[in-house]
């Protein structure tokens, strides 16, 4: 082989190792393109679903705190109206029990009189039942015995304006009924009352006469009592003026 044929026979070898190279470099161009194609296509699969996972997810926060908000408002709606509703029951209340102290009032002074039913004289239950009856129109019975009997049992912790409150001596029957007339800030409990010794007057549950002679207290100003009051009261008075 000559000189000239060994040259070309390398050239020739030159030529195919480059377009080996060549092709070489092609098919690992484009297996990369496609790997990183396929990975990228991927990629965006995943953004999407986690896209919509997190669209799923804030609607479904949203949904539940509109819940939320929805049943705090029915809840604090409910607990308005119960409000109201006891507002409104504890101002009746505390007028009708202004009613009756007011009457109650117009008796101060008049003397007492065992028996008695007017404002020559008058005891203890007499005067109970006149007042609750003018007042109200409430009839009670005429015994402070009998008028223990009435109404609903109030703890002494509780007691309101116009509660009957009971007494008695020695633990014996019930002899003796007077009218709460103002219960203080600090606790004290002052009623009006027909007293063997002062006529209509004013005292204190925190006297030493009275105070362990104090046996439980009646609540007569009760919804049932008031209703069934209002189907039959007159406009005449219980004690003539």
């Amino acid at each position: 082989m000559t000189v000239r044929n060994i040259s070309l026979v390398a050239i020739l070898i030159s030529l195919f190792s480059l377009q080996s190279c060549v092709t070489q470099y092609a098919t690992t161009t484009n297996a990369s393109s496609a790997i990183s194609l396929e990975t990228q296509y991927k990629s965006d699969a995943n953004s999407l679903a986690l896209q919509k996972r997190i669209e799923i997810e804030k609607q479904i926060l949203i949904s539940s705190l509109t819940n939320e908000s929805n049943q705090t408002s029915h809840e604090a709606g409910a607990i308005y109206k119960t409000a109201g509703k006891e507002l409104t029951s504890a101002m009746a209340y505390s007028a009708d029990a202004d009613g009756l102290l007011n009457e109650a009032s117009t008796f101060l002074g008049t003397p007492y009189r065992y028996g008695g039913m007017s404002r020559s004289g008058i005891d203890c239950s007499a005067f109970v039942l006149s007042v609750y009856k003018n007042a109200k129109g409430i009839n009670l019975p005429r015994t402070a015995a009998m008028q223990s009997g009435e109404g609903v049992s109030v703890d002494k912790s509780d007691l309101k304006k116009g509660d009957l409150l009971f007494f008695s001596q020695n633990g014996g029957r019930i002899s003796h009924v007077a009218m709460v007339q103002e219960v203080t800030s600090d606790g004290e409990v002052k009623f009006i009352h027909s007293a063997s010794s002062k006529g209509v007057s004013y005292s204190s549950l925190n006297n030493s006469y009275w105070k362990p002679k104090f046996r439980f207290a009646r609540r007569i100003l009760t919804p049932e009592n008031l209703a069934l009051a209002k189907t039959t009261i007159t406009e005449n008075r219980y004690i003539t003026q």
